[in-house]
């Protein structure tokens, strides 16, 4: 079994001048800096990884978002097909869709028809005891109370402020891909997730943009006929916010050994 190094032994100081931020982000997820980048246990990396729904209004730079993307198209592809096509909006473009999106769901807007379902229409356990525990845990760091009557409206306004990130990244696909080329979409943003941890950086990928898709396809010009798959919400996280961390099924649940 590869050996594991803890977060302390895996921190060495970062260069003079770095923003402290980044500093402190950095030493969150067990990272050395070099180069310019992180240098990160893998180990650190998919342990720190988590669905951040608090985010600073501290820009990331287009140097920091192209040299995650460029090391992502390493993620493995099925025939090399690499179906994925993803936009990257910041800025002004990124403030109109919030804007639009935000007053589609205050107004009660339930969503452009759906290109897939998010979930499955019936959820038999333990699917659903699994799915309960953590919205749960989610409406309790988000302030939110489980019957509060306004709750899918709230829930679905924050869901269009990409939580204050400063970056969301829209990943398409072609409508004539399966389900192995879903799958292959699927790897390639756990990987762009997981670099993003090796800059300091979190995200939350967010499958609500797709109830608003005419909306984001507005905005990003994209081709038609394409299907969203998802979006996700990148940044620095924000200080001071509860921290939520969701459990995960025990490995005996999950994963049978077959063999010596």
């Amino acid at each position: 079994m590869p050996s594991r190094s803890s977060p302390a032994s895996s921190k060495r100081p970062s260069p003079a001048g770095r923003r402290g931020v980044r500093d402190r982000a950095v030493q969150q997820c067990g990272c050395r800096q070099a180069g310019g980048r992180a240098d990160v246990d893998v180990y650190e990396a998919v342990d720190s990884r988590r669905a951040v729904r608090a985010f600073s209004e501290e820009p990331v730079s287009r140097e920091i978002l192209e040299r995650v993307l460029a090391a992502a198209t390493r993620a493995p592809s099925s025939g090399n097909l690499q179906p994925w096509h993803v936009y990257a909006v910041t800025g002004e473009p990124l403030a109109e869709l919030k804007r639009r999106a935000t007053a589609r769901a205050l107004a009660g807007d339930p969503g452009d028809e759906r290109e897939y379902p998010m979930y499955p229409a019936e959820l038999a356990s333990p699917y659903m005891d699994r799915f309960s525990a953590a919205a749960a845990q989610r409406y309790e760091a988000l302030g939110i109370e489980r019957d509060d009557p306004d709750r899918p409206m709230k829930i679905a306004a924050l869901n269009t402020q990409a939580f204050g990130a400063p970056v969301v990244l829209f990943c398409y696909l072609d409508p004539a891909m399966g389900p192995g080329q879903w799958g292959d979409a699927g790897m390639y943003l756990q990987t762009v997730m997981l670099l993003l941890r090796a800059e300091g950086l979190h995200s939350c990928p967010q499958v609500m943009w797709t109830m608003y898709r005419e909306t984001v396809g507005q905005i990003v010009g994209a081709d038609d006929g394409h299907v969203l798959f998802c979006g996700v919400a990148v940044g620095f996280e924000k200080e001071g916010v509860p921290r939520l961390r969701t459990g995960r099924a025990d490995l005996t649940e999950t994963v049978s050994f077959i063999g010596g």
